[in-house]
């Protein structure tokens, strides 16, 4: 780009952002001066550790505000448009949906740069004290559905009922609620893979496929799968207080609690490390922040932040220390230029 257009690109930026109020607070005449992220529980103690690590860096720099509101409705916000009181970044423990980009060009958001920041695991767990459970895509899927092969609503009480293999504990799962990326893995990754274990949902996918996505994703409401929030370590808590139970959440939280928590293994594999980084874990899932490269001239310090991530997300960074998974060493690698040359995102290859 010749200067005399950079120059007036950085303008038209700086012009946007000026001209729009400061949820922040800055006090800085409609513009702001503070780094601004919604989005995934799952994501946000990564961001706020990278957030710790551009103050550091950055000396006199505020820091990021980063915010949990779950990947759907960090979109919500993000895509909401341009300007000093959208967010600069979503955080995102799933791709950004062909919807949510829509929205996004709808409301002038143009020019968005995806990221892949690392992976991360679909852990389930259970206290130290619970019974040793240990599932399969279908157990899970029968269990939760609210209509488990369309064939009416869930009766299944007990593990049992499930399959005699499992113990006779009553079936009690805290998860994450609808608006979190985490609760669109589940459904993406473990309950439609459950449910497609019936020939039955394949022809019904070809036929129908909403009714195929509500058959297959949609999660009971009589008790047994209680939505938790977006609080991760409230699941946590309620595993201690009751033993039976099993939870759901993000890899990382898993290993931060070990001392008071067990893996529940998902086809006989176990959420490690090394399973989760090398995709055999069948809970395995990427995770994204999204940036508005509108955003990048007019905000202080978010190309600074976005080199933070990229600095710290190898296997030996501060990130991965923190409980993130590092992405394969290619993903890396395009992730890093993505930050470097602020590559758009054109929407093709989004469902």
């Amino acid at each position: 780009m010749k200067p005399t257009a950079l120059l007036a690109a950085t303008a038209l930026a700086a012009l946007t952002l000026a001209g729009c109020s400061d949820p922040a607070g800055s006090g800085a005449g409609g513009t702001r001066d503070q780094i601004r992220a919604v989005g995934s529980s799952t994501v946000y103690p990564f961001a706020t550790a990278a957030a710790e690590l551009f103050v550091q860096g950055n000396p006199g720099m505020k820091s990021p505000i980063i915010e949990s509101t779950g990947t759907g409705g960090g979109m919500k916000l993000f895509c909401a448009g341009v300007g000093a009181q959208h967010p600069d970044i979503a955080n995102a423990s799933r791709r950004m949906k062909k919807a949510e980009f829509d929205q996004c060009q709808q409301n002038g958001v143009k020019d968005i740069i995806e990221i892949q920041v690392g992976v991360d695991g679909l852990a389930f767990a259970e206290s130290k004290e619970g019974p040793g459970l240990s599932l399969t895509p279908k157990m899970v899927y029968e269990a939760l559905a609210a209509n488990p092969y369309g064939k009416g609503p869930n009766k299944t009480q007990t593990w049992k009922d499930v399959d005699p293999s499992l113990p006779a504990t009553p079936i009690s799962v805290f998860g994450p609620p609808s608006t979190s990326g985490t609760r669109d893995s589940l459904a993406e990754l473990i309950l439609t893979k459950g449910c497609e274990s019936d020939p039955a949902m394949e022809a019904l996918k070809e036929k129908n496929e909403d009714e195929f996505k509500a058959t297959c994703t949609r999660v009971r409401e009589d008790g047994k799968y209680v939505d938790s929030g977006e609080n991760d370590n409230l699941i946590v808590q309620k595993l201690g207080a009751n033993p039976n139970a099993v939870g759901i959440f993000g890899f990382s939280f898993l290993e931060e609690n070990k001392d008071t928590l067990k893996d529940v293994p998902i086809n006989g594999i176990q959420a490690t490390y090394e399973t989760v980084s090398t995709g055999q874990y069948p809970g395995a899932r990427p995770l994204f922040i999204y940036v508005k490269k509108a955003h990048i001239a007019a905000v202080p310090g978010l190309q600074a932040y976005l080199n933070t991530f990229a600095a710290n997300w190898n296997p030996d960074g501060v990130l991965t220390k923190r409980g993130m998974v590092a992405a394969p060493e290619d993903v890396r690698k395009k992730s890093a230029e993505a930050v470097k040359a602020l590559t758009v995102l054109d929407g093709a290859q989004l469902k």
